[in-house]
């Protein structure tokens, strides 16, 4: 990948506390991604759409979404998001807090890449960094 297709990831997350420690943890872990933060799912359309001057999410990309937000949450965000041909394709992992069976299948029907929850993740962090690592490496994304 050179450097103009290198991924980048588009963290959606209402909590900025929970931002901070994902940006944190994948620093700490020696991942290089550029992270850009949407606090909910209207702010990160906006972003993926380029319709305001500010912060833009660069391709190629990948979305890390949290489910529960205030305004549009993660489900609304996902069905908005797949309805536009111009980002039906977008790569999305959900890391919710939620370990709900409904959540996870009505995510999966979204044609969502994985779905992780916060607790499993928090104390094996490591994990979701060489997945991102490898992801990097071995997908060339649009």
């Amino acid at each position: 990948m050179t450097r103009s297709e290198a991924l980048s990831i588009l963290l959606i997350e209402d909590d900025d506390v929970a931002a901070e420690a994902v940006v944190r943890s994948l620093e700490k872990a020696g991942l290089t991604i550029p992270v850009i933060w949407a606090e909910d799912g209207l702010k990160a359309l906006e972003m993926l759409r380029a319709t305001q001057t500010g912060q833009v999410a660069p391709r190629p990309r990948v979305i890390l979404l949290d489910l529960n937000m205030p305004r549009m949450n993660g489900f609304e965000f996902l069905q908005a998001l797949r309805a536009d041909p111009k980002l039906s394709d977008e790569v999305v992992f959900v890391l919710t807090t939620s370990d709900d069976e409904s959540d996870r299948t009505r995510a999966y029907h979204e044609n969502i890449a994985g779905y992780m929850v916060k607790s499993a993740v928090g104390p094996q962090f490591s994990k979701l960094v060489a997945l991102l690592q490898s992801y990097q490496c071995a997908v060339k994304l649009p």
